[in-house]
């Protein structure tokens, strides 16, 4: 498959890179900002997710199109306009779109309801600015009609670790082990996007991902 990535020199979009290439793909990885560091068999492109002339020329002649673009610090409230012109982008390509979202709408297991926003003990108060983005991404996504795109929410610790190739899948309820703990490391996330990616199963929608 021919797989462009948005967002590529992040951490977890790094991880997505060395899972593609690791399963054959042909890859283009694209940042905003040069890098010196890709590996020799990786197309690099320098791009912006938020100008979407700039998607629709990236995106054209490719399988799948995966963005694990994330905004820099304080820049948060940008979120929702950089994935609307992402989209528009994208409409114009046919090619279809994974995004690398956030988990604060997940309802919370044997919480009444609650969300992982509205949860203090998985996402603290100080962060919440980060999660209104991803809430604001998400519903964005959701007004998209044309684009077929999929929503992948990770679990509410998300961070560096190891590929162990194994993961549950849900929809909109936040997956959590015996212990109440939500967690799952980049490089698992990027093996759920490769296979998504090579096996689609959901299609203008989100799902999560966890232990």
């Amino acid at each position: 498959m021919k797989i462009t990535i948005l967002g590529a020199t992040g951490s977890a979009g790094r991880r997505i890179v060395t899972e593609a290439l690791s399963r054959g793909h042909e890859v283009t990885a694209v940042a905003r900002k040069g890098s010196d560091d890709m590996p020799d068999k990786v197309t690099f492109n320098i791009g912006d997710a938020g100008i979407s002339e700039n998607v629709a020329q990236l995106a054209k002649g490719q399988d799948v199109v995966i963005s694990a673009v994330r905004p820099s610090p304080g820049q948060e409230s940008t979120v929702a306009e950089t994935t609307k012109a992402l989209l528009r982008g994208m409409g114009k390509s046919g090619t279809r779109l994974l995004v690398l979202g956030g988990a604060a709408n997940l309802v919370v297991p044997g919480s009444d309801g609650k969300t992982v926003i509205e949860n203090a003990n998985y996402l603290p108060p100080e962060f919440r600015h980060i999660g209104q983005a991803s809430l604001d991404q998400l519903e964005v996504c959701r007004t998209e009609t044309e684009v077929d795109w999929a929503y992948l929410s990770p679990s509410a610790s998300f961070n560096p670790g190891k590929r162990t190739g194994r993961y549950r899948t849900g929809q909109n309820e936040l997956l959590v082990d015996s212990n109440g703990k939500s967690e799952l490391s980049m490089e698992d996330a990027a093996v759920a996007l490769l296979d998504e990616a090579e096996n689609p199963k959901h299609h203008r929608a989100q799902f999560t991902i966890g232990y």
